[in-house]
């Protein structure tokens, strides 16, 4: 007995070495490339990924989430809940103006001593959640890529049902009552207060899929693993924590939208099978709307098995009840036999390719719409 048991112990010891190994790659990773947009990101991406027992926090959250960004998410949680501390003289988002330094390492692990079990609690329970409302600059000119395939016009605008997989708080369930600004033409939002979507088009900006929209949203929906309530302060501070402290702009941006969605409420589910629950709205829905399925950077989370699986249940849903389907994932991830090239210069492993499925006399059909930046600054359209 004390042998099996000591190589069940040598294996348990293997697996989390392997475990620790691959933080340890996604730390390096993000700290040469994904951080950089962030120095103080980058500078803690650096002090945990050489730190093993800073690392081995990870470890709480299930293997499809031991990524940088969760960590980080809980450590800028804990600094926007209040408690003073030395570190939250690094971020900006509450006031803070020091920069990187060689007081920040030993700073670090002081915080993190002290709020362990705050921050093991939401490394095991939270998921990153950015509900990024950038990504809407891409998803306004793909539902009216869609509705056109539809038949809609501005004076016979197309219904369309809305369906957000993997939705947060459904903040981008507003995308047609933001503002929009991409340094040719600035769209009104449908209040003053509004959201306003910055971008830039790299290459012909599709001009008419910019105008008055063609279709108009019949009804709305969302579903997560977690749902956040936008009126819930708790929830809403978690996802400001999710996004980079140094970002003013996209901290005034989640604000309004979180107000947005306060003003404009939709039902958001908690489920672990979004599938059966969209199929379930779908069934309720009125003659002649369309339902559109929506997801944006949520499949990564998905083992092969799982991915392959609901592609094939997405498609029979096109094929057999007019199903639309608009993702926004990584290259690899695009329900395409061969996704085109990603733009020079750009990370494959960041770069959001956007594609849409819908039904053509029955049978689906799919086609690349465009890449863009993860968060939408950036837009290169495909579709001619």
């Amino acid at each position: 007995m004390a042998d099996i048991l000591a190589a069940h112990d040598g294996l348990e010891s293997i697996a989390m070495e392997d475990a620790l190994g691959r933080i340890a790659h996604h730390f390096a990773r993000f700290a040469e490339i994904d951080g950089q947009d962030d120095p103080l990101y980058r500078a803690l991406a650096t002090v945990i990924g050489g730190d093993a027992a800073l690392m081995g926090l990870l470890l709480e959250a299930p293997s499809t989430q031991r990524l940088p960004v969760l960590l980080l998410a809980a450590l800028h949680e804990r600094i926007l809940a209040g408690d003073p501390h030395p570190l939250a003289a690094y971020y900006a988002s509450v006031g803070g103006t020091r920069a990187p330094d060689d007081a920040l390492p030993a700073t670090l692990r002081d915080f993190i001593q002290r709020e362990d079990p705050a921050l093991r609690a939401l490394i095991r329970t939270r998921t990153t959640q950015t509900n990024e409302t950038g990504r809407c600059a891409v998803l306004r000119p793909a539902l009216q890529a869609l509705a056109t395939r539809l038949g809609g016009t501005t004076s016979a605008p197309v219904e369309l049902a809305l369906f957000d997989f993997g939705c947060s708080a459904g903040l981008n369930l507003g995308v047609d009552r933001y503002a929009y600004d991409d340094g040719v033409e600035v769209t009104p939002g449908a209040s003053p207060d509004a959201p306003v979507i910055r971008t830039h088009w790299r290459g012909e900006r599709p001009t008419g899929l910019l105008g008055a929209p063609c279709w108009r949203a019949a009804r709305r929906m969302g579903v997560d693993l977690n749902p956040a309530d936008p009126a819930d302060e708790t929830a809403a501070r978690w996802l400001r924590a999710c996004l980079w402290p140094g970002d003013a702009a996209r901290r005034e941006r989640l604000d309004r939208a979180l107000a947005d969605a306060r003003r404009h409420p939709v039902p958001l589910v908690r489920s672990a099978d979004g599938l059966s629950v969209l199929e379930r709205w779908m069934a309720d829905l009125p003659a002649g709307v369309t339902p559109v399925l929506v997801n944006v950077w949520v499949l990564a989370y998905f083992d092969a098995e799982a991915f392959r699986a609901h592609v094939e249940r997405i498609e029979r849903l096109v094929r057999e009840r007019g199903l639309a389907w608009i993702s926004g994932e990584i290259g690899k991830l695009a329900p395409l036999p061969s996704p085109p090239d990603c733009p020079p210069g750009e990370s494959p492993g960041s770069s959001t390719l956007w594609t849409l499925q819908w039904a053509d006399g029955g049978e689906p059909r799919t086609g690349a719409l465009a890449w863009s930046h993860p968060h939408g600054r950036w837009i290169e359209w495909l579709e001619a």
